[in-house]
């Protein structure tokens, strides 16, 4: 992952909805949720929420998918890791340390 790409995905988390909607979609795994469901508990109208997600689709932390008339959400957890992996590349002075996290949330978890 290059720079420009983790820039995008941190300027896409730097505001207080999308991060929020982006730790909601984390929180639910790669099901992910409905999008009425996600706006219900942000607290935020659909067409705020419609604006926030695009932004996170854009910096690819965030998939899209329909079913039937609804729109589903879900965290990209490769991309996640990959932003994660670029910001930790030299942490433990560059010794493997094991900091990977996914839906599960089994690695990585016992570093928090």
């Amino acid at each position: 992952m290059d720079a420009a790409t983790v820039v995008d995905a941190l300027a896409a988390l730097a505001h207080e909805h999308r991060l929020a909607a982006f730790r909601l979609l984390v929180e639910a795994g790669p099901a992910g949720l409905p999008a009425g469901t996600i706006a219900e508990r942000l607290g935020i109208a659909p067409s705020s929420l419609t604006f926030h997600t695009r932004e996170l689709m854009q910096a690819r932390l965030v998939t899209q998918r329909r079913v039937s008339r609804q729109l589903f959400y879900a965290a990209n957890f490769d991309a996640m890791n990959d932003v994660l992996g670029y910001l930790t590349e030299n942490c433990c002075a560059g010794e493997a340390c094991g900091l990977e996290c996914g839906p599960t949330g089994s690695a990585g978890s016992a570093a928090r």
